[in-house]
């Protein structure tokens, strides 16, 4: 257990310096935003939630499987906002990631050993079935979300949900074309919460979290290693030299 934890620390090291620095501007943005607005229950959560999101999108960004405690705590955070924005697809999207993305990542040991080593692209076959999926989910959770709840805003939610949904999945199945799911889903996220905060059903922390979210995949095209192969090869070479160390301290002890 004690080495699980080393792990888990020794996963929040070693990313992009540009990924610190927009956790930290991310940081600072929330901060501001929480202390312009009334402090409430809810404005404190959605600033743990809108926190800990920003570092696991990170994480991911930096090949790092640590995401997956930190997916869980923040999808929890989320999960209360949506239901309190009415955005109720927002809450089933929360709940995918984690049992698509956040507990399989906990629970794969393979996953979890040197992720960076095992980045792959779509052939065209993923890339049918990945749109098709994408398309289907979108019309379903639609249509349903629309006739069973009270959601204000059911086809923006539903758009949000499969694209974030297919992007989970994708992600989880370590291809790197899964950030053009990730851009379309920012972009539709930072459409359904800036329309929630006119309407008065959400803080604009969450828009400014999906507004960062967008940064950190735009960051992902350039420095991160699904894309960057210097940087990948760095990454994999540092998984690889921690695997080692960790060999020789069991060995000794």
């Amino acid at each position: 257990m004690r080495n699980y934890f080393q792990f888990l620390s020794h996963q929040l090291k070693g990313w992009p310096q540009q990924n610190y620095y927009l956790f930290f501007f991310s940081l600072g943005c929330q901060v501001m935003t929480l202390v312009n607005s009334p402090i409430t229950g809810l404005t404190v959560l959605t600033f743990i939630g809108t926190t800990l999101g920003v570092l696991c999108v990170l994480a991911i960004n930096a090949a790092k499987s640590v995401n997956g405690f930190l997916g869980i705590l923040s999808a929890i955070c989320f999960m209360i906002t949506g239901f309190a924005a009415k955005n109720y697809l927002s809450m089933a999207e929360q709940l995918a990631y984690v049992i698509t993305l956040d507990v399989p990542v906990l629970i794969s040991a393979n996953w979890n050993v040197n992720m960076a080593a095992k980045i792959r692209k779509f052939t065209p076959r993923t890339w049918v079935v990945a749109i098709l999926s994408t398309i289907v989910v979108y019309g379903v959770s639609g249509t349903l979300i629309g006739a069973f709840t009270n959601d204000p805003r059911p086809w923006i939610d539903a758009i949000s949900f499969s694209i974030s949904l297919t992007a989970g999945v994708i992600c989880f199945m370590r291809y790197n074309n899964q950030y053009i799911w990730w851009v379309a889903s920012g972009l539709a996220q930072m459409v359904l919460w800036f329309i929630s905060f006119q309407q008065g059903s959400a803080t604009l922390a969450m828009f400014v979290n999906s507004a960062v979210y967008l940064a950190n995949d735009a960051l992902a095209f350039t420095i991160s290693p699904w894309f960057n192969k210097h940087e990948r090869s760095r990454v994999v070479r540092q998984e690889e030299q921690y695997a080692q160390a960790l060999k020789l301290g069991q060995d000794h002890a």
